[in-house]
């Protein structure tokens, strides 16, 4: 239940984590059978390595959730206001909100368009959360124009009419996303200059960048707090993560 990119160093990161695993296990292997530090049989660590994780396989994919979630932490934090702060107009909710949910959407993206329910749902039941829209279009070139035209909108504070609207147009086109902008009630000659600008351009890029430092591997994808979710997740899970955030401060 995601839209899929390309593999990023993050996510990659985590399948070294067995090597990580078994490293570990090794020095207790050690520990268990050396006094005082000196080395013993090689042969006996090795069984006892193995008898460990064939005994407990629950460890491996712990430690990878552990791994992900560490490096994840530090990839949020090194990149905090690229993930939080609203790029002009594109957030909604309250703006004093104690907890930001990120949510990275492509306009070509199903799982998107059936997220949100769940977000209005979340803006409706929680009056301290502020979302915060950022453009991932990974799709398609489509994708990248449907972007572009949305910071657009967000400069000209009509986000959320346009967003809206455009997904609720049907497949992704020049035409749903001309009849969105005349829904929103965009002024189409600023936009035309929006879209073509740096600054707009450098934040679909910059969007593209946090993302793959991120782990973020498609669309949908929410970072809440020091949390990265991949994909259109139970209403549950969003809200958990949102009160684990308020809980830590974050």
């Amino acid at each position: 239940m995601i839209e899929k990119l390309a593999k990023s160093p993050l996510a990659l990161a985590g399948t070294l984590v067995l090597s990580g695993v078994v490293g570990g296990l090794v020095v207790v292997g050690v520990q268990a059978l050396t006094p005082n530090g000196a080395a013993r049989d090689d042969k006996a660590i090795g069984q006892v390595v193995r008898d460990y994780v064939l005994e407990n396989p629950e460890i491996l994919p712990e430690a990878m959730k552990r791994l992900q979630e560490r490096e994840s932490g530090k990839a949020v934090a090194a990149n905090r206001a690229a993930i939080f702060d609203a790029y002009a107009g594109a957030w909604e909710g309250n703006p004093s909100g104690d907890v930001t949910v990120s949510v990275w959407m492509d306009y070509a993206c199903g799982y998107c368009r059936a997220s949100l329910p769940m977000i209005a749902r979340l803006v409706a039941e929680d009056p301290k959360v502020r979302i915060v829209y950022r453009e991932l279009p990974v799709l398609s070139e489509g994708s990248r124009v449907a972007a572009r035209w949305g910071l657009a909108a967000a400069e000209q504070g009509k986000f959320k009419p346009f967003h809206m609207a455009l997904y609720s147009g049907g497949q992704l086109s020049e035409a749903s996303i001309n009849a969105a902008a005349a829904t929103a009630g965009l002024d189409t000659a600023r936009a035309q200059q929006s879209i073509g600008s740096a600054r707009v351009e450098a934040e679909v890029a910059r969007n593209l960048d946090v993302a793959s430092k991120l782990g973020v591997t498609g669309t949908p994808s929410w970072v809440i707090g020091e949390q990265v979710i991949s994909g259109m997740v139970p209403y549950e899970v969003l809200k958990e993560a949102v009160l684990t955030a308020r809980r830590k401060g974050k």
